[in-house]
This record gives structure tokens, sequence and C-alpha cells, in this order.
């Protein structure tokens, strides 16, 4: 059955690569009949994926710091209908291999689907970079291993056609120039037989010096792609450990500088990038899965499978509910069912191939972008023995301080063969909201800050 879908996703692929050249026809489609990701405006025939209605706006009454979720105008909408155990098979068609496997196999778990809303939008002058963008602007360098040209914040490549040029797409989405969030936790549920969570937690920041009103060319930011801060105050051993990482748009690999607090050193790590585990969390986070994917795809090669209608998650304020408990959410066996909202929405399916002469615990991995945000919502993970290995999902919702734009944070990483799960990047019991900066002249949003020299300074008590 699988080979049989594959082959029809590819036939639909040949015929979207080759209608969509960057033609100065195909560029002037951009707001009308395509948005400006490239994506058709129109909805689909059985009419189950509306029209693209463009930037979402909140309800009266929101400002920055109140639960977006009771702000947004479809709060009210309830599921259409919910996707277990039971009829999963019926839904198969619109969704993966490894939410079909996960959906089977984790008792009480459930997928409620929602009408779907195609609510991003970008402000007009991210419009007018894409534009450029898709005259010709932007370019990939030898490989597709580095931007050799583009004007940013925008999408590189409405028109994509090839996979690392949706990559690029995805590595670039516009979420301000900086983000800030006053605690997130990073937690692995226990291990078998256990009920103990590893879940530290403390502040962090991104920054992305290339995200400021304008049109800035990856030249003028030093080709500084994005740097995160973060530190550990609980619990008790990890408090005090920071860490700073920089990637790169160009071929330079990542920089990352930990602060150990007994030993009141810094230390650079030389490979913290890949599938390198995350520093203590018994190596059940490799770093290269943050946000579905994280850092250069320079050790796969990446291929347009093509494009289908699929259930992903969308919308999903309650990944956002700052003022729920913890564990409330993250429950023992998965996220709760309640938190988390599914939409049927187009989205490009691209495939990752292990290079040779290299090598990476999961060899393939099955991606899936949507079309009107190029974000990686949903990806399959395959392990040396082509065997399905784990499922992420990416859950975005509408940043209204950023003029619409759909943006992600929280994840989740599910283990096929042991049931364990990460879930990072949430606000989830905290008790603040994460903060979008469109512009600031905070230093921690500066490349300055970003330095061995600085982590020392800020990080020794």
């Amino acid at each position: 059955m699988m080979k049989r879908v594959l082959i029809v996703i590819t036939f639909i692929a040949a015929a979207a690569v080759t209608a969509w050249g960057a033609s100065p026809q195909e560029v002037a489609r951009l707001g009308k009949d395509l948005n400006y990701a490239g994506a058709e405006k129109a909805g689909n025939k059985e009419g189950t994926i509306p029209a693209w209605d463009g930037k979402d706006v909140p309800l009266a009454g929101w400002s920055q710091g109140k639960y977006r979720g009771d702000y947004w105008k479809f709060k009210d909408e309830k599921p259409l209908f919910s996707i277990d155990a039971s009829n999963v098979d019926k839904y198969k068609d619109k969704l993966s291999p490894a939410q079909i496997q996960w959906v089977k196999q984790t008792k009480g778990y459930r997928m409620d689907v929602y009408p779907t809303h195609r609510n991003a939008g970008y402000p007009d002058w991210i419009e007018a970079n894409i534009r450029k963008n898709a005259e010709g602007g932007a370019k990939l360098g030898k490989g597709g291993e580095s931007v050799a040209d583009a004007n940013l914040p925008g999408i590189l490549f409405p028109f994509p056609t090839s996979g690392v040029e949706i990559l690029w797409n995805f590595l670039e989405r516009y979420k301000g120039v900086g983000v800030e969030f006053p605690r997130t936790t990073t937690a692995v549920s226990p291990r078998p037989g256990s009920t103990e969570w590893l879940d530290p937690s403390g502040p962090q920041h991104t920054f992305y010096p290339w995200a400021k009103k304008g049109s800035t060319h990856p030249s003028q930011v030093n080709n500084l792609n994005m740097c995160i801060d973060f530190g550990y105050d609980t619990p008790a051993a990890l408090a005090g450990q920071r860490i700073f990482i920089c990637d790169y748009t160009d071929t330079r690999d990542r920089e990352s500088f930990f602060y150990f607090p007994g030993q009141r050193r810094v230390r650079r790590l030389p490979s913290y990038a890949n599938d390198a585990p995350q520093i203590g969390f018994e190596n059940q986070y490799p770093i290269d899965t943050a946000w579905v994917y994280m850092g250069k795809g320079d050790r796969y090669d990446w291929k347009i499978v093509g494009k289908k209608e699929m259930y992903v998650p969308y919308n999903s304020f309650g990944m956002y509910d700052f003022r729920k408990k913890l564990h409330d959410v993250l429950q023992l066996k998965h996220l709760a069912n309640e938190n988390r909202r599914y939409e049927l929405h187009r989205v490009w399916v691209v495939e990752a191939t292990l290079k040779k002469g290299v090598r990476h615990t999961m060899p393939k991995r099955i991606f899936y972008f949507d079309e009107d945000t190029y974000l990686a919502l949903v990806g399959d993970m395959y392990d040396a023995n082509g065997g399905l290995w784990k499922l992420e999902e990416n859950y975005p919702i509408p940043i209204w301080e950023l003029g619409g734009t759909v943006a992600d944070f929280p994840f989740v990483m599910y283990d096929l063969a042991t049931g364990r799960y990460v879930c990072d990047q949430s606000s989830i019991g905290v008790g603040k909201d994460v903060h979008f900066y469109a512009d600031s002249n905070d230093p921690r949003f500066k490349s300055g800050w970003f330095t061995a020299e600085n982590l020392r300074s800020v990080s020794e008590r």
C-alpha cells in the first residue's frame, strides 16, 4: 500500500515541479492565484481544504503576554472527528507511516481533527523580499550547503525545484529578530517501568540577525543565521550550566560554547551537531532533531517526493498554554490529546537520504513541509536497518506581533521502539508567554552576545 501511495505522490511532484518555474509569468502569479509561499490560493475540490485567506489577526483585547488561545477567532471550534487505534486505517492515506504506527501502538493516544484554516501571511515588506528572491535574488552555493544570495527575511524559493531549497526555506523561516522564553523545559519521559522524568528548565532566547525590517543580504550579518542562549536553573545538579549555539548560512560549521559551573570554565564543543546527543538526556535527544530539523543539511541528499494532503499539527494554541501545569500536558506516554490540534493541509514531502561516506544514526528521514509556510510539521525517522524509529511533530500558531506570520516552537519526538518521548521549546508550566520581537535594542539580540568571553561573564557566580 505504501509503495502505491508514493507512486501517486511522485506523479504529483513531477507535474508540480514542471509547472512551477520562476519565469516572469510565474513570479507575476505571487499575490494573485498563488500566495507568497508559491502555494495555490484555491482550496481542494472536496472543500476539505479551504482557500488561503491571508494573515490571521487576533480578537480585540489581545496584547503580548495574554494567553493567545483566548483571542483566536476560531477558539470555540469542535473537532470534526478523532483518529485513534480503532479507526486509523480509515485515514492512513492522509497520515505519515510513523503517525500511523504511533497511533496503533500507543494506548489512549488520539488525534483530534478540526476544520482547516490557511491563515499564514507576511507583512508587505517581506512579500517584497520574497518577490525579489523569486526573480532570481536567492541562490545556493555548491551542493546546496550554503546560501550564496538572498533577500531576508523572506522565503528564498517560493517555486522550489529541489528538496534542499525547501529545507533552506524552512531554515530561514521568519520569527522576528528574537524570541525570548522566560523559562522553557526540556522534558524526556521516564524509562519503561519508571515514573521519573528528566525535565530540567531555564531561560532561553534565540537571535536572528537578518530579520529586522527591510532587506538584508546574508553577508551584511557575517552570514550568521541564528544563535541560541540557553541555561539551566533547575534541577540543582544542572543549575548554572549554559550554552551558546550559532549556525551560519555559509560553509562554516556550527559554533557551540558550554559553561560548566563546577569548573568555572567555558569549553568549545567542536562537533555539537547532527546526531550528537544533547548533553544530559540519556541519548534520547539528537541535537539535529530540534524543531523536527535543526542545522545544515550537508549530510543528506534531499529529494522532493511530491505533495499530498495530510493531517498535520496546526493552530495548536494548547501547546503554548503557559497557565497549565507541565505534566497535565506532558503526560506519561504522550502529549495530552486536548492540547494538540490537527488540520488537513497540503504538504511538500521531502526525503533525506544519507550521503555516501558520512555517518548518522538516522540514514533516512522523510519530512512533511507545510505548503503555506515551509514549516516542517511532521518527520518520520528511520534506523540503520530501514525500520521506522521516531516520529516528530511541530506545533505552529499565528504570531500576531509579527504581522500574521505562522511560526513554530514547541515540538515532540516519539521513540517508536521504546515508547519514550522528548518535548522541548514549550512554555507550558512556566506562567509566562513566549515573547517574539519584531525589533529590539536588547544586547542579547546582538551577535556580540554570543562569544565565549561573554558566556563566561554572564555565567560565573
